[in-house]
């Protein structure tokens, strides 16, 4: 077992995320002797670039806007958010600066990243961070996002930055040390030290609430998080806030996650798992093989029916004849404008209506795969 986290020790570039239950008070706001703590233990990688994901935002804008509990509606998730955000990132600044390390903020929404040019973008701004050796402290933008553009936990959000960082490693800190065989409160249940692929989790119980309470996530997140991140070439480790140093320094602590995966520099991962379809379009059997089998755009050709309400940019699905959705795309033209274009060629629409329909309703750049 020695060399068993060799990939742990070797990485330079690693996203750490911690959960709200880490760093805030079970009534709400930071603990900073938490946050202090953390940063003591990232602070000392002199060696090694860090990104922070951190939760924490909404739970620290509890107390001081006199909520005794994480709201349900969004409008006060924001709010705390706004008032929380703040706060997180001063605390951090103050605490880093100990080291003298400067932070930077970074908030991103699944449109921020989903987007071709809004993907280089947060690439190029948290690589540059990087390289001026600031440490980039990323969060949801919950104060803007609704639930169509929301990732819904900050685990997905750390395995998807950690894919857009070209990370060598993610490392998600929560309250438990790992993953375990079952409920980590019942007698008899063991850790798992090591998951080689999917088949390992089979029979497993993984629960799904936290104990804190002021958090989104819980272990079915964190894994799936990690499946996402192994499945894109970057090992993960999974582990308790305590372990933190253990974890950076390779030792076996928590659950060690394995690559499944080649790496990749695009974007679809993000198309993949961090977007929300506005719509759908429904294509007919040749546009089906042709996107599945032969991995070609989706053309007005094929498209048998349109559903929902979208704009140029969206993300849809494309769904076979019998509903079952075969890929996720980014679709250049209006759910109104879909009607009149199809099942006609490119080369009629353009000379009816103009050069500019003279173009794939989701070109293959912009499409992933969901089956195979």
């Amino acid at each position: 077992m020695a060399g068993a986290r060799q990939d742990v020790k070797d990485a330079r570039r690693i996203v750490v995320k911690v959960g709200s239950s880490s760093l805030t008070t079970a009534a709400g706001g930071l603990d900073a002797d938490r946050v202090d703590a953390l940063v003591d233990v990232l602070a000392k990688h002199q060696d090694k670039e860090i990104v922070l994901v951190s939760s924490g935002a909404i739970a620290a804008g509890l107390a001081p806007l006199g909520l005794e509990r994480r709201p349900r509606d969004l409008a006060r998730q924001q709010a705390a958010a706004s008032v929380g955000q703040g706060l997180l990132v001063a605390r951090y600044t103050a605490s880093f600066a100990r080291y003298g390390r400067r932070v930077g903020q970074v908030l991103l929404t699944s449109d921020d990243t989903s987007r071709r040019a809004h993907y280089r973008n947060a690439y190029r701004t948290l690589d540059q961070l990087l390289a001026m050796g600031a440490v980039p402290i990323v969060n949801e933008n919950d104060t803007v996002a609704t639930d169509e553009i929301r990732f819904g936990d900050n685990d997905r959000l750390a395995a998807l930055v950690a894919h857009l960082v070209r990370a060598d490693l993610l490392i998600l800190l929560s309250d438990v040390d790992g993953l375990y065989d079952g409920d980590p409160a019942t007698p008899g249940t063991s850790r798992i030290a090591e998951v080689r692929g999917p088949g390992d989790l089979e029979g497993i119980s993984i629960g799904s609430a936290g104990r804190a309470g002021v958090g989104t996530g819980g272990m079915v997140t964190k894994v799936e998080a990690a499946r996402i991140a192994a499945a894109a070439g970057i090992p993960v480790v999974l582990t308790s806030a305590v372990h933190a140093a253990d974890a950076l320094a390779g030792g076996l602590t928590g659950t060690h996650f394995l690559r499944t995966g080649r790496r990749s520099a695009d974007r679809l991962l993000w198309l993949a798992h961090a977007s929300t379809p506005r719509g759908a379009l429904v294509l007919d059997d040749g546009a089906v093989r042709a996107v599945v089998e032969r991995g070609s755009s989706l053309l007005p050709a094929g498209i048998a029916s349109v559903e929902g309400e979208f704009t140029a940019g969206d993300p849809v699905e494309l769904r076979d004849g019998e509903g079952q959705a075969v890929a996720r795309g980014l679709v250049n033209f209006d759910a109104r404008e879909i009607p009149r274009l199809m099942g006609r060629s490119t080369r009629d629409l353009a000379r009816e209506l103009g050069p500019a329909y003279e173009r794939e309703v989701v070109h293959r750049d912009d499409l992933v795969l969901l089956r195979r």
